[in-house]
């Protein structure tokens, strides 16, 4: 936790009251996302129970398992969800395309992208690890033989797979933990282990009228009332339903067991139901946020990953490897690397309150302009060529860490390269000054003078800093590159008989 949010939260504490951790919302929310509550069987990994799931939220369609051990009902379960989830995918693939371009000068390549790309929305953390583990047991299974499955088993499970792995970089919104989203953007007066639980999360964050945040938390940790937002679920609920399920197995005749089988949907659907309209009750609090500027970018990223996958499913459609091998290990390692400091320089650029984090520890400051030479001109590298090189003056109330020589950006100019040339820090509560160049960003133009909004005007307060959101090169070759004494390009993963035999427990 850094000193931002460790003040918000022990603000928070002391109001009763969630206290906002952003001006801007740095997560893209669909208009109509799948909205995905599961539970699992007490004491298995990933044994499917139950699951409340649907885009709309006034009608969520109820999934359950009558024997939760036998493997036939686990992939009935999986064949249901699917009914629910492909469509869905299949409708944002046939969303009208957009055109885009990769690579530069020569190696430029057209492509097209869908406008849409679904985005999956789960109530926390474990809901992320139960879609990958359901994915890990489903995307291999055969479509024939002993131990055939629905075409539409491997084919959701190649999905999950790709939703969960995505999951994994934090500039991705296509498979969203809602407790994350939430606490990336207001800080409560609790522990981050109980922000993990979703209904005193949002008791602090969207309390009843009359009610504190810490009062309505406190009211939510009775799983009576508020039952786990799952996977697992509350032990006295387990003792219950295993009754229920020992009345159906003993029910006598089809009309026992049916009416058995409407009081365990019953009862399932109410441990999930609160769940499911606070996971609503979540979207509508972030919508409320405007989107930061970069989250659109992110989101074209994510259409673009969502059509290339689906292509690759028809064109190819092999399943995700069980392990990685070594080779894309690697290249997985960096570019979650590289995605987690482009998400925060992103989030930095779009929000003030973030930006101030890069205050306090010297790689940002603020400063009000004095003072501005627009004409400034130095050597050119051709004598009789100078280039033209304004300057603005700041002045600046707080420390100024950075040295002369520094590169450094406006957020409020994000294309505006600048340098600083000098930093004079005066007496004690005097401030500092700094000079800083301006290396263009000036609508391609070469003289004075600067385009309207181009250059910081005079009493305008405005904030540099040393971090950049583009410069973030991968450094690794291609994966066809891959040198011969690191065992050259790795070779295509494919299934064997065994992992379409893998036991699923």
């Amino acid at each position: 936790m850094n000193a931002i949010a460790t003040v918000a939260a022990l603000r928070a504490s002391e109001s009763g009251d969630a206290e906002r951790l952003t001006t801007v919302r740095h997560v893209h929310l669909d208009d109509a996302p799948f909205v995905l509550v599961p539970l699992t069987l007490a004491g298995e990994a990933c044994a499917p129970l139950a699951a409340l799931a649907g885009t709309d939220p006034d009608h969520p369609a109820l999934l359950t398992v009558r024997h939760p051990h036998d493997q036939v009902d686990r992939f009935g379960f999986v064949e249901r969800l699917g009914d629910l989830l492909l469509p869905y995918i299949e409708e944002c693939r046939a969303a009208p395309k957009e055109p885009y371009t990769v690579g530069r000068g020569n190696d430029k390549e057209k492509r097209e992208r869908p406008l849409r790309a679904p985005q999956l929305l789960v109530p926390n953390t474990g809901g992320i690890s139960y879609v990958r583990l359901l994915g890990r047991l489903t995307r291999l299974r055969a479509t024939d033989g002993p131990h055939s499955v629905s075409l539409s088993v491997p084919l959701l499970g190649k999905w999950l797979t790709w939703f969960a792995d995505r999951a994994e970089f934090p500039d991705s919104g296509l498979l969203q933990a809602m407790t994350r989203s939430l606490s990336a953007h207001w800080a409560t007066g609790q522990s981050p282990a109980q922000d993990a639980h979703l209904a005193s999360l949002l008791g602090w964050i969207d309390p009843p009228a009359g009610r504190t945040g810490a009062e309505t938390a406190r009211e939510r940790e009775d799983p009576a009332t508020w039952p786990p937002a799952g996977p697992a679920t509350d032990p006295v609920f387990d003792r219950t339903l295993d009754e229920l399920i020992a009345k159906y197995d003993s029910a006598p005749g089809q009309r026992g067991q049916d009416a058995a089988a409407r009081t365990i949907d019953h009862e399932l659907r109410a441990q999930m139901l609160p769940t499911w309209q606070l996971m609503w009750q979540g979207i509508s609090r972030l919508r409320e946020l405007p989107a930061g500027e970069h989250v659109a970018r992110r989101r074209a990223f994510d259409r673009q990953l969502f059509g290339e996958y689906a292509a690759y499913l028809n064109d190819d459609g092999r399943p995700q490897a069980r392990r990685d091998h070594a080779v894309g290990a690697a290249r997985r390692l960096a570019r979650m690397e590289e995605a987690q400091a482009r998400y925060d320089a992103e989030r930095a650029y779009d929000d003030p309150l973030v930006m101030a984090e890069y205050e306090l520890t010297g790689d940002a400051f603020t400063g009000l302009v004095t003072a501005r030479d627009e004409g400034r001109t130095v050597p050119g590298k051709r004598p009789g060529s100078p280039l033209w090189r304004p300057t603005i003056t700041l002045h600046c109330d707080l420390p100024v860490s950075m040295a002369a020589g520094t590169s450094v950006k406006c957020p409020a100019r994000p294309g505006q390269k600048a340098e600083i040339l000098e930093v004079i820090t005066h007496g004690a509560g005097a401030g500092v000054t700094v000079l800083i160049q301006l290396n263009g960003g000036f609508d391609n133009k070469r003289k004075p003078p600067a385009p309207e909004g181009t250059l910081a005007d005079l009493g305008e307060t405005v904030t540099f800093t040393s971090i950049d959101p583009r410069s973030m090169p991968s450094s690794l070759p291609a994966e066809e590159d891959t040198p011969w004494t690191h065992g050259g390009p790795p070779q295509p993963y494919e299934p064997t008989d065994e992992d379409a035999e893998e036991v699923w427990e």
